[in-house]
């Protein structure tokens, strides 16, 4: 059964830095891309970073690019969001997505983790 867990969201003031790790089951990080979307108050599902199988390819959207960095951990079947320079305008719910249907930019993958609540202070 496929199964995505979040953790390590929380309230940080601007500036700060946060990692966000996803645990899943070995078939499920076996996926062809796992990623991050997040969801702000008010506002659609925004794509926020992926990375392929091989863990040697990465996409971040404008936003973060510079600022956060996607990595995969083989040993711990875990993927981690390492957030820096944090704005409050990164104030969102992040989920854990995994296999993408379509494409890795499209909200379409076939498994969602329940979401972390990340809050970034003024």
């Amino acid at each position: 059964q496929a199964q995505l867990v979040e953790s390590g969201g929380g309230l940080v003031r601007a500036g700060d830095s946060l990692r966000l790790s996803c645990a899943a089951s070995l078939r499920t990080f076996n996926s062809a891309a796992m990623g991050w979307f997040r969801r702000a108050p008010g506002k659609e599902r925004e794509f926020v970073a992926a990375i392929y199988r091989s863990g040697d390819t990465t996409f971040y959207s404008e936003s973060v690019t510079g600022r956060f960095t996607i990595a995969k951990d083989n040993a711990k079947n875990t993927i981690d969001l390492q957030m820096n320079s944090l704005k409050p305008e990164d104030t969102a719910v992040y989920y854990c997505v995994a296999n993408p249907r379509t494409s890795i930019f499209r909200a379409d993958y076939d498994y969602w983790g329940q979401g972390t609540q990340v809050t970034v202070s003024s």
